[in-house]
């Protein structure tokens, strides 16, 4: 398990490029997070480190909790997370971690909890199109229809598809852009939308797959960047018509000069 990061999901805007294209991107506020426990095999059989992420007022604590702050000399954590590591010597408590960690990284991987829609049907949880709205069909417009057989086996199986809970699960969003990160605001921005509503937790992790995509600002830098060719054509283009004429002139006494 690789380490990971907690934000919070601002919301969504556009970033600007030079050329004047804009790019859809989720804004993530990505607050500094604070070693609070390094975890040895010798201790618990596992190599692992504990991060702590985000404020919380002392009075909102059990006493155990506490407690457990004061053995560690730390302010309080609302967030406390394990990752596993191959290495714990290589991290001391009450070091932070912010985002500078993903200073090389260009793809990330994004887990969050998505909106909860409660509880609901069958065309929109998974977009059946219904029954017929014709003769025959009355206040069953929008029911699933059959769900299991007769006497044998006499049952509905498991994953069934039908009305129920809709939402409100964890969800990971693979090879996620960086467009860019501000450190000094503690800000990343990542291209496309992210599962969840605005001030939710987000969990930002390095890409778990080998990523040969190149990104969309070195893709957009690649196609205005024009060929010889076509550099070519336009010092042409800008010549008047009479040097033109002069050229052409030119290149035909020289043709003739050869044939002869």
């Amino acid at each position: 398990m690789s380490i990971g990061l907690i934000g919070k999901k601002i919301g969504m805007t556009r970033e600007f490029i030079e050329p004047g294209i804009s790019i859809p991107v989720t804004v993530l506020f990505v607050e500094k997070g604070r070693i609070i426990d390094v975890i040895t095999k010798e201790k618990r059989g596992y190599d692992a480190i504990k991060i702590g992420f985000g404020k919380v007022k002392t009075s909102k604590l059990t006493k155990q909790m506490k407690g457990y702050f004061a053995k560690k000399s730390t302010e309080p954590k609302k967030i406390l997370r394990e990752f596993r590591v191959n290495n714990p010597l290589e991290f001391k408590e009450g070091n932070e971690i912010g985002l500078e960690f993903f200073k090389d990284q260009k793809f990330v991987d994004v887990t969050s909890k998505t909106i909860g829609k409660g509880f609901a049907g069958v065309m929109k949880k998974y977009n059946f199109s219904g029954l017929r709205a014709t003769h025959g069909v009355s206040v069953s417009h929008r029911s699933h229809g059959s769900t299991g057989q007769r006497q044998d086996p006499g049952k509905v199986f498991k994953g069934k598809k039908m009305a129920g809970h809709m939402g409100d699960k964890f969800r990971t969003v693979q090879n996620l852009e960086i467009i860019k990160s501000d450190p000094e605001n503690s800000l990343m921005y990542i291209k496309g939308s992210i599962p969840g509503f605005k001030n939710s937790t987000v969990l930002i992790k390095k890409t778990s797959k080998n990523i040969k995509r190149t990104p969309t600002i070195e893709k957009i830098l690649l196609t205005q960047k024009t060929s010889p060719k076509d550099q070519a054509k336009k010092t042409d283009k800008s010549k008047p018509n009479d040097e033109k004429k002069d050229d052409k002139k030119k290149t035909d006494v020289k043709k003739g000069s050869e044939k002869k």
